[in-house]
């Protein structure tokens, strides 16, 4: 039987991004994946209730600040909470997700300069699962699960 994998719905070509565009995978590699997963996509911005396209935003310590100094660290953190209620409803133990994003980086991400300059940390949704023991691989990790 398959499991739960929550992804990141621009990387199977949902137009989910903050520019309105999507980061579409290897289509192969996403065949592989899904004769053994079940792919549950998710957008943590979309679902904290930010639109699509929407003003870029990066972490800045513990907030989340849109190129024009907008806090939406509130968005981020519900939106983070939601995917997080998913994955306990569907006992998803694995995430995809987009690398570097403020919501779905997990390891790096950019600064906050938006410069970018990529840090050590972790996006509001991939940090949440985390600390929830749900285990979440980037993009170029992929071919691992």
């Amino acid at each position: 039987m398959k499991e739960p994998l929550l992804i990141s719905g621009c990387l199977l070509g949902l137009c989910c991004r903050y520019d309105g565009k999507s980061k579409p995978q290897d289509q192969e590699a996403l065949k592989r994946l899904s004769q053994k997963y079940w792919l549950i996509p998710v957008c943590p911005e979309q679902l904290g209730g930010l639109a699509t396209p929407r003003e870029p935003a990066e972490r800045c310590g513990e907030r989340f600040v849109t190129q024009n100094g907008t806090d939406v660290t509130e968005q981020y953190q519900k939106g983070a909470s939601e995917v997080l209620r998913l994955a306990r409803m569907l006992d998803c133990k694995k995430a995809l997700l987009k690398e570097r994003s403020p919501a779905c980086g997990a390891g790096q991400i950019y600064d906050g300069s938006f410069t970018k300059t990529l840090v050590s940390g972790n996006g509001a949704a991939a940090g949440l699962l985390l600390e929830n023991g749900i285990a979440v691989w980037g993009e170029s990790r992929m071919e691992e699960l």
